[in-house]
């Protein structure tokens, strides 16, 4: 599976801020704003209890014919039958996850440096997160790595596969990442905590697509 050079927003359904009773109607409206596709992010639940929660989102997506991405858990990934999986640097290989999974689903990876984002290129990455960005609540007491190398990254692997900036990113900074070179981006808290999702989504992507 390829992304749509057309993906720009890139959506994270974080449970550190979505009650799980809320987790399907959070979702629908991530999508229903444009989110290009939509990953799970649930650090520190036992990932058997999120097989129903990752079947129905792997269902909602489909439906949507939105990409559904599982954040770290290959084996969940498998037993609900999401399309794509997402890597941290110390979650294991790429091409280990592909053995489980098979070669048609979706891979990336998250990326702190140039050199690991150049490093998931050559690994076979189908995309990278690069980040963080700004210092964020969703990763907390890492600062953020500022905006200098999003030009050198997009040069050197945003020519080959998507590259999604990440961390802290919200209406009031993005023109600057845009600035900074950023093509695609993540926006998480911001979102997760706005009144309504839907309606932020879309003025994320039309700030971003301006």
């Amino acid at each position: 599976m390829t992304l749509s050079p057309d993906a720009l927003l890139y959506g994270i359904l974080d449970l550190g801020y979505v009650e799980r009773e809320r987790a399907l109607e959070v979702a629908e409206q991530l999508i229903l704003g444009g989110v290009s596709l939509l990953q799970l992010r649930a650090k520190g639940h036992d990932p058997e209890t999120l097989l129903n929660l990752a079947k129905e989102l792997t269902t909602l997506c489909s439906k949507h014919h939105v990409p559904f991405i599982v954040n770290d858990h290959v084996q969940l990934a498998k037993d609900c039958g999401a399309p794509g999986l997402h890597l941290g640097q110390d979650d294991g290989s790429l091409d280990e996850a592909r053995s489980i999974l098979g070669q048609h689903v979706l891979v990336g990876r998250s990326t702190h440096s140039v050199a690991q984002a150049q490093a998931a290129l050559a690994e076979g990455a189908d995309y990278i997160g690069f980040g963080p960005l700004f210092p964020t609540p969703t990763k907390k007491g890492r600062p953020g790595i500022g905006l200098e190398n999003i030009g050198i990254v997009e040069e050197t692997v945003g020519y080959a596969i998507p590259v999604f900036c990440i961390g802290g990113i919200k209406p009031g900074n993005l023109a600057e990442v845009k600035a900074a070179g950023a093509k695609r981006v993540v926006v998480v808290s911001h979102l997760l905590q706005t009144a309504d999702v839907a309606a932020e989504t879309r003025n994320i992507l039309k700030q971003l697509s301006s």
